[in-house]
C-alpha cells in the first residue's frame, strides 16, 4: 500500500489536481460548465473530484457508501465560500428512490469498477438524467496491471505485483492469505474480482441501456498518474486499440455517454 492510500486529505487534493486539469476540459468540449447546473457524484468519497464544480458554482450533490468518508468531506469543504451548493449524502446508491431535482452531469470516476449488477445500475442511471444530461465515466478495465487495485495490499510484494488478480479465485485468495492480508482485505479484493469490467463489456451495457457516446478516450497511462507519481498522460495509440487486447495495457478509459 502506497502512503497516499492512508492519507485522505492527499488522496482528496491529488482527486481535485487531475480533475481541474482533464476531467473538465474533457466533460466541457462537449457540455458547457455553467454556474448553477446540477451534478451528482456517485461513489464521491470525500468529494474531491467535486470541489472544481463547486468553484464554478454549480449546485454539487455526492453519495458514498462510507460514513467515514462523506464525514471527511464535510469537514474538507466546512469553509468553502460554496458549501451551501454541496450536499454530501451516506447511502447505497440503489437505495435512493428520489432526489430533489434531476441531474445535468453524473459523475462516476473509478466506481464503475465496483458496482454490482451494471446493467441494473445504468438503466437506473437514466432516470437521474435531465434533458440534455451527460454521464462522465473514468474506469481502469480489469485486465490492466492493476486492475484487481491490489495495489492497496499492505504487502509490498503483492501491491507491487501486476496482473495477479487474474490467477483463479482460490489461487489468488490462498497467495493474499500467504502473504498476510486480513480477511476484509481479502474480501474486498475479491469483490472487484466479482464486479471488474472491461472496456467491451461496458461498451455492451451502455449501448443496451439506451445511452449514446459522445466522446471516447483511452489512456496508456491515465491522467491521474501525473500527480501521484509524476508520469505525464499518454493516450492510446490508434495502432493498440485492439480490440480485447487494448484492456491488458489500458490504464484509464474516459467516457462522457448522453441518452439516445
Amino acid at each position: 500500500m502506497q502512503k497516499r492510500h492512508s492519507n485522505p486529505e492527499q488522496y482528496f487534493n491529488e482527486q481535485i489536481i487531475s480533475t481541474q486539469k482533464y476531467v473538465l476540459p474533457f466533460i466541457g468540449s462537449i457540455k458547457p460548465l455553467i454556474e448553477k447546473m446540477q451534478v451528482l457524484e456517485i461513489g464521491c468519497g470525500e468529494a474531491g473530484n467535486l470541489k472544481p464544480f463547486l468553484d464554478l458554482g454549480c449546485n454539487c450533490t455526492g453519495v458514498d457508501y462510507s460514513l467515514t468518508k462523506i464525514e471527511r468531506g464535510e469537514k474538507f469543504f466546512a469553509l468553502h465560500p460554496n458549501a451551501h451548493l454541496l450536499k454530501l449524502i451516506n447511502e447505497d446508491i440503489y437505495k435512493i428512490t428520489e432526489f430533489e431535482s434531476k441531474f445535468d452531469l453524473i459523475i462516476l470516476r473509478d466506481v464503475i469498477e465496483h458496482i454490482h449488477d451494471q446493467n441494473k445500475f445504468l438503466g437506473m442511471m437514466k432516470n437521474l438524467l435531465s434533458k440534455g444530461g451527460v454521464v462522465f465515466l473514468a474506469f481502469p478495465p480489469w485486465q490492466n496491471p492493476f486492475g484487481g487495485h491490489q495495489q492497496l495490499c499492505k504487502s509490498i510484494v503483492l501491491s507491487h505485483t501486476p496482473y495477479i488478480h487474474l490467477l483463479p479465485k482460490l489461487i489468488y485468495k490462498l497467495i493474499l492469505k500467504a502473504f498476510g492480508e486480513n480477511n476484509s482485505k481479502i474480501q474486498s479484493l475479491l469483490d472487484i474480482k466479482k464486479t471488474g469490467i472491461s472496456l467491451e463489456r461496458f461498451e455492451i451495457l451502455y449501448r443496451k441501456n439506451g445511452y449514446k457516446l459522445l466522446m471516447k478516450r483511452l489512456y496508456f497511462i491515465n491522467p491521474a498518474y501525473e500527480v501521484k507519481f509524476g508520469l505525464k498522460p499518454r493516450k492510446l495509440s490508434f495502432w493498440f486499440n485492439i480490440l480485447l487486447l487494448r484492456n491488458f495495457y489500458t490504464s484509464s478509459g474516459y467516457y462522457l455517454l448522453g441518452l439516445k
